[in-house]
Formats: structure tokens, sequence, C-alpha cells
């Protein structure tokens, strides 16, 4: 469904020119298109009138299993269509039947308000919809007709018809554009989410987010808990018992008392860099002086593999969507030294005014799990700030991730820069 439709930018009449007579060419193409899939919506209407009464025995499961999934690739043509015209997506929402029997998928899609709207789509293809499309195809087909009639036979009577019918191409370049555009809003106010379905499933998502980001910022403060206990909370601890074993020595043997200031001293140094790497695991501050293009680089610079960067996210982003970004790509390419087998890895970024994109591919044998805890991790911090990522992972490979996150405050970047940060790629 590459080929492109005419989208309708306006239902107001339009100077007669060549440009705009091949607009409406174009959509009494489309008019007509949508006039003759009313057999199949009508053939589907009629099958799925027989398979819910007939459910319960072979008969209706079998004529189920044949409607359904052809009303759903007609509806799926018709979103496409009106669409295009519109200018927009719209969008299924059906229910997931993935791995269910043939029974229960049965049962779902009887539960399923998707399906249903699938169904009165059916009936109003046939009925309103037909009217909308014929009256375009008819205004432009009609006076045609009457010429061929008129050539073929040259009686009064194709003659009056012939005149009568003048003023219907007219009235054809007046309506078209607003026929068409009716039935596409009408689709979609049919096959479409309301607003309430959309608020609802948004509800849903907000807290399905919220939660899990609860739980995942209970789980770093858990992290932390324990980094400081088994860590700097322990050598502290140290440091105290060896400053006073060696203030207990000092007079006594003043040599030992040197040796235990001297631990303790290194003791702190090992202190201080714990505290050091639990700063870096709340927020690390190569973030904070060069942004997240800088402290990707530093990443990349820092594992056991090339890695080929194009970054152009230079400019100034939110911080917490910054540090989302940040662990996202840092547990992509831990994952890429892991797992991925693999000889070299890229990470791409970009930022348009709205979106920020990263990318992060390798050449490894592929077959990632997106349910694996590294990555389902990252999808749950992209999910608390309705980011999103995608994987790519056929086996053999390569394993690409694609990560998205709405980011509007942020500002542009400069070019980009394209550099191997560790080897050649």
């Amino acid at each position: 469904m590459s080929l492109p439709l005419p989208r309708i930018e306006s239902i107001l009449p339009k100077p007669v020119n060549r440009e705009a007579f091949i607009e409406r060419l174009r959509l009494t193409t489309v008019a007509l298109g949508q006039a003759l899939l009313m057999v199949p919506a009508l053939v589907l209407g009629i099958l799925t009138l027989l398979a819910w009464p007939l459910l319960l025995v072979l008969v209706g499961f079998g004529l189920a299993h044949i409607a359904v999934p052809a009303t759903a690739q007609l509806t799926r043509l018709h979103r496409w269509v009106s669409g295009q015209l519109l200018g927009e997506t719209i969008s299924s929402g059906y229910a997931d039947t993935t791995g269910t029997n043939p029974l229960t998928r049965a049962f779902i899609w009887l539960r399923d308000p998707a399906r249903w709207r699938d169904f009165a789509f059916l009936w109003f293809s046939v009925t309103g919809g037909f009217v909308l499309s014929v009256v375009v195809v008819g205004l432009l087909v009609s006076p045609i007709t009457y010429l061929f009639g008129l050539v073929l036979d040259t009686s009064v009577a194709w003659a009056l018809l012939l005149l009568l019918s003048g003023p219907m191409l007219v009235v054809w370049w007046l309506v078209t554009p607003a026929l068409v555009r009716a039935r596409a809003l009408a689709e979609r106010g049919i096959l479409g989410h309301s607003r309430v379905e959309q608020l609802e499933r948004r509800v849903e998502e907000v807290a399905v987010s919220r939660s899990e980001a609860l739980d995942h910022s209970a789980a770093e403060v858990r992290r932390i808990e324990r980094d400081l206990h088994d860590g700097a909370q322990a050598r502290i601890a140290a440091v105290g018992m060896n400053v006073g074993l060696a203030e207990k020595l000092l007079a006594t043997d003043p040599d030992a008392a040197a040796e235990l200031l001297k631990e303790a001293r290194e003791t702190t140094v090992s202190a201080l860099e714990d505290l050091r790497s639990v700063v870096r695991g709340i927020h690390p501050p190569v973030l904070a002086d060069r942004g997240l293009a800088g402290a990707v680089e530093a990443i990349a610079m820092a594992i056991p593999l090339p890695v080929t960067l194009a970054l152009d996210i230079d400019g100034e982003l939110p911080p917490p969507v910054e540090s989302a970004a940040y662990f996202a790509v840092t547990e992509c390419l831990t994952n890429i030294v892991k797992h991925a087998d693999a000889s070299r890895a890229w990470v791409t970024g970009s930022y348009d005014g709205a979106l920020l994109r990263l990318v992060v591919g390798d050449d490894g044998r592929g077959g990632a799990d997106p349910a694996g805890s590294g990555l389902a991790g990252v999808s749950r911090r992209l999910l608390a700030f309705d980011g999103t990522m995608d994987l790519t992972s056929p086996l053999g490979g390569p394993t690409v991730v694609t990560m998205e996150l709405p980011c509007p405050t942020a500002h542009g970047s400069s070019s980009p820069r394209t550099r191997p940060s560790s080897g050649p790629a």
C-alpha cells in the first residue's frame, strides 16, 4: 500500500485548471473503488450474520474464521484509504489473539468492540457509503453515457438526456471533494477509536508506566542502599577502626601506628571511589559535563569493541530524559559485549525538535530476546517517558535496537559527528 492517494486539503471550489481536474479524477477513481468494494462487504456482512447465531456448531466456527479475518483485511484497506485522504493514521485496536486456539479466538472476537465496529462498517459500506461513492461516479459517468447513447442512436430522447445532464458536470466539480471526504470521515468514525476509548487506553498506559516507574525507583533505592552498605560504609567503618588502633599505638609503637594510618588513607581513597561509583549510577557526572552525546562517547570508549558513533544530539536535553537515554544506551552496549559475539557496533542519534531517536546496533549472532531482563528494563525505563523501544534481531544478525523518546522541550543540536570511538569499525 505504498501508492499515495490525494489528500483532501479543502472542499471549497477551486478554479478550473489541469491540477484540480486531475485531483477530481483521482478522487472519482477512489470513489469508484469504494463503490465496487460494496460487493465483498455485502458478502462478508451476510456471512457474519450467519456465523454468530451458528457459533455453537461447527459450521458457525468455520464461517467466523473465514468472515472475521477477511473483514479485517477489507477494513484495513478502507482504513488506509481514508487515512490517506484525511492525512492521518486510523488504527484498528483489535484485541490480541496471539497464541490462542480457534475456540478461544472466536469468543475473543465476539467480545471485541473493534470487531463489532468492523461489522457495522460492512453495512455502512453497502448502504450510506455506497450512496456517497456512487453519486460521485454517477455525476461524471452519466453525461458520458448519454453522449455515447446519442452517437449510437441519434434520437431526441438521448439528446434531451445529454442536455439535462450538462449541469451534472458542474455539480461533479463542486461536490466531489466534499462527498469523498464525507465518506472518509464516516469510515474514520466507525473504524477508528472514539475519543473516550483513546483516553481510556491512555489512562491504562499511564497507570502501567507509573507502576513500573515506581517499581524501578524502589529497585534503584535498594541498589544504592546495598552499594553504600557493602562498599563505602564498610570501608569508612574500617577507616575508623584503623585510626582508633593507630591512636592507641601512637605512643608505644609509632611504626605500627603509621602503617595503620597509611592503610586508613588507602581505604579512604577506595571509599571515595565507591561513592563516586554510586553517584555515577544515579546521575553520571559526564552527562552534566558533556551532555548525552559526550556521555555516549565515553561509554563507547570504555568497552572492548569498535563502536561507530553518528550523533546529532549535542543540544540541551531535560535531565530525566537525558538520564533515561544514557542508561538505555549503556544497557544495550553492555548486552552487545556480553551476549552478541559481535565484531563491531554502532550508535546513531538524532533530535528533530520533538523526538529524541537513538539506534544501537551490532553485527553479532542475533536472536536477542526483548523479554530478557536487560532489554525489558530498557523498555520499562523508556515507557516512563512515553518512549518506545523496537527490536530487530534475526538469527545471524544484525541486531538493531531503536529507541524513541518524546522530548519537546529540548533544543537543537550541531552537525553530526561520525567516527569510530575505539579501534577501526
